[in-house]
């Protein structure tokens, strides 16, 4: 490894010390994540209420709710969005730079934010319809900050803390789901208290208060705030210097960026990028047989693992409230009117995500740049498969009422496990281990993968979780295999996320320069590098 062919610009930033810039990065691209987590999540807050609203039939003894081929459009179609989005701009960010990209993806979540909340019409074909295509263009918007997010940050961070700083803006997630059911909180409260209704099973018309319209609304068009408080930091963002460098190949708007940032002076090596953009080994694009050699198992590990976490974390999240309500820890629906359902919803989301969500992603912080990332991710996925199976096998001794609590705590360990674990250790890996010009498309493609899991999870998990006996079943759903089942099929699930951790390779510690072969000349023997093409944790 020639040390003379270096590039300062980048040297700099690996050896910077932690300063305030690290922290304004951490909280602009935090923000985003914050807004991404609330908008998703958000939904399944509010999707009993929209049942309650548009689908009931007052000849029944229970209120109405989402049939099914509604219920799978309102829950999956802003994942189906974001899986565009995150191959869209990742792919985007590679050819146009980080920071253009970055504002569009703002707007775009801003505007659909707002536009979920409103509808044309007031029938049920026409809300629904309407919040679906909005809801899609802002999974859009969401599917561009993963990608963005994680490459910026990495781009920006020393090598010594540079896993803990990408965690940190993937740990707003956390908040993001907390300030969700926070607001649902505040919301529902507030029009429960003004606006006094009857339980559904005292009297069926008079549970619903009109101003029951407004809740759902309020929570969806809330998640507009943040990411509109950030956009003007966004904009002002300099590119990255490994983006503007090793792709854009302008040294003098590198050092000059990185100067303004650093507070150093920084010299202009235009030989040096002009020579290592000339190397073969910066030059090979994401379908060569030269990068299936170097990258391609460290892709395949990285797609894996995601898709696999995601079909057991977005299917526990988006149904958080059919498992409480299968354990009786939320009251049945003809017990409660449509707002205080909201609110009883709402409760049990925000003391999970404070006690188990939010602690996970802050441990994986602490701890990333110490145990390494392999190490958390694969105790991640061994701890949520322990904990499904635990749930699991003795499912009939949870459901008894004595036991509901040790149920909620169990629960909440597989949270606490999956983001002190692989929910975030895998958004941190693709944005480490990948060249420069591939970067954010190979963390837009591993994040995709993710998401065709998370989808699997909500369509699938919402079938699946159905009781056995018809009689038993949500209105309008076939028989499932019952949530006993679909817990132990997860389960199954964890433990091939094990397995495929197995070919995601340790970046602890490592330049991304040393991690990807960019940055030096070629040893002469071509193996310059050899570290990289290792798919087993070191």
């Amino acid at each position: 490894m020639a040390v003379g062919e270096h590039l300062g610009v980048l040297t700099a930033l690996d050896v910077a010390k932690t300063q305030l810039y690290h922290f304004t990065a951490i909280v602009i691209a935090g923000m985003g994540f914050f807004t991404d987590a609330y908008d998703l999540f958000c939904i399944s807050l509010v999707t009993k209420l929209l049942g309650r609203i548009y689908y009931t039939d007052l000849t029944k003894d229970k209120p109405g709710s989402l049939p099914p081929n509604v219920a799978a459009a309102v829950n999956g179609v802003a994942l189906c969005g974001t899986l565009a989005g995150q191959l869209f701009f990742g792919w985007l960010g590679d050819k146009l730079g980080r920071k253009k990209v970055y504002g569009i993806t703002l707007v775009l979540m801003v505007v659909c934010s707002l536009a979920s909340g409103l509808s044309f019409g007031s029938s049920p074909e026409g809300v629904v319809a309407t919040l679906c295509f909005f809801r899609f263009w802002l999974g859009f918007g969401i599917g561009g900050d993963y990608p963005l997010s994680a490459t910026i940050m990495s781009e920006y961070a020393n090598k010594k803390t540079r896993g803990a700083f990408i965690a940190a803006v993937f740990a707003m997630q956390g908040f993001g789901i907390l300030g969700g059911g926070i607001v649902a909180l505040v919301i529902s409260s507030a029009f429960d208290h003004r606006f006094e209704s009857p339980i559904y099973a005292v009297d069926r018309a008079a549970s619903l208060a009109p101003q029951a319209d407004y809740v759902w609304r309020l929570i969806l068009m809330f998640g507009a705030l943040p990411a509109a408080l950030t956009y003007y930091w966004r904009m002002k963002m300099p590119e990255t210097a490994r983006y503007t460098a090793l792709v854009a190949k302008n040294a003098k708007q590198a050092a000059s960026d990185m100067s303004k940032v650093l507070n150093v002076e920084l010299e202009v090596e235009e030989d040096k990028v002009m020579k290592i953009g000339e190397e073969p080994n910066n030059s090979f694009g994401l379908f060569s047989r030269e990068f299936a050699k170097r990258h391609g198992l460290h892709l395949v590990g990285t797609t894996t693992t995601w898709f696999l976490l995601d079909i057991a974390f977005y299917s526990q999240n988006l149904f958080q409230k059919d498992i409480f309500t299968a354990i009786n820890w939320i009251p049945k629906a003809a017990e409660m009117n449509a707002i205080h359902e909201v609110y009883r919803i709402a409760r049990a989301q925000t003391l999970i995500a404070l006690c188990s969500t939010v602690p996970g992603y802050w441990f994986t912080v602490l701890f990333i740049d110490y145990i390494g990332r392999f190490a958390i991710q694969l105790m991640g996925f061994f701890f949520m498969t322990v904990f499904m199976f635990a749930l699991a096998i003795p499912y009939h001794h949870w459901t008894l009422k004595p036991n509901r609590i040790g149920f909620v705590a169990m629960y909440s360990l597989t949270f606490f496990f999956a983001n002190f674990g692989p929910n975030a250790t895998t958004f941190v890996v693709p944005a480490e281990i990948f060249p420069a010009r591939l970067r954010s498309t190979c963390h837009g493609i591993s994040a995709a993968a993710g998401k065709a899991g998370a989808i699997i999870g909500a369509f699938g998990f919402l079938y699946a979780a159905q009781n056995q006996d018809k009689t038993k079943t949500d209105a309008g759903y076939p028989p499932g295999i019952g949530v006993k089942n679909s817990l132990i099929a997860l389960g199954v699930i964890n433990f091939l996320g094990m397995v495929f951790t197995l070919l995601v390779p340790e970046s602890k510690g490592k330049s991304l320069e040393e991690l990807t072969g960019e940055n030096e000349d070629n040893a002469p023997d071509g193996n310059a590098v050899v570290d990289t093409a290792r798919t087993v944790p070191v």
